[in-house]
């Protein structure tokens, strides 16, 4: 009869009992490191968000001047730019004179997904209808949710570098630029014919000679 030898005990390894202790501690350090870049994160999307939102405002802006110029818009229509006399200083009170580009299926425009456009004009030689010889042109473009929270509209563009969301009051994009006369003619043309002599505040008729 054959007698079966006894295998000798195998040593424990020292590592045993380590191994939740060392994944617990992982995942510690992963939390807080998580924890620690997570602003930084939200950060960056926020600026990417307006950033892109800035970039159609000012497309936004593009379309509703080239409308003007070819006369799309009407002096007529809701929208048409308002008249101001030296500087526009003054934030819009009313959202229903504004030109509301709806980018959703949300009829109106007051989602943070649409942007309503102020334009005002200035024409120092004609107070009634700038079509017919040209004016200059300042446009803000906000969003479409800006009347939607209490407090004042600004009138001063919001800087994506440092803005993340951005404010809604503010304007995402302020353009200013100069529109022909209906009747023919260059915006050039028309700059010069309204050109004020700093002196005299009158007409100047050698502004571009």
């Amino acid at each position: 009869m054959t007698k079966q030898k006894q295998q000798p005990n195998l040593p424990q390894s020292r590592d045993a009992g380590y191994t939740i202790i060392e994944s617990l501690v992982a995942m510690i350090v992963v939390s807080v490191l998580m924890i620690a870049i997570a602003p930084v994160m939200a950060y960056s999307v926020a600026t990417r968000v307006q950033a892109k939102r800035m970039e159609l405002a000012t497309q936004a802006a593009r379309n509703y001047i080239d409308a003007l110029r070819v006369g799309a818009i009407k002096s007529t229509d809701t929208g048409f730019p308002v008249a101001y006399t030296t500087t526009i200083s003054d934030a819009p009170t009313n959202p229903a004179i504004l030109y509301c580009v709806n980018l959703d299926q949300t009829a109106g425009c007051t989602t943070n997904k649409d942007f309503l456009i102020q334009g005002a004009w200035r024409n120092p030689t004609n107070s009634t209808d700038p079509t017919k010889t040209g004016y200059e042109l300042t446009v803000r473009v906000y969003r479409g949710d800006a009347f939607s929270s209490t407090g004042p509209m600004k009138t001063t563009q919001q800087s994506v570098a440092n803005s993340a969301l951005g404010d809604p009051k503010a304007p995402l994009v302020v353009v200013k630029t100069e529109i022909p006369p209906s009747t023919g003619g260059s915006a050039y043309q028309s700059l010069c014919s309204r050109i004020l002599d700093p002196k005299t505040n009158t007409i100047s008729t050698t502004a571009c000679k």
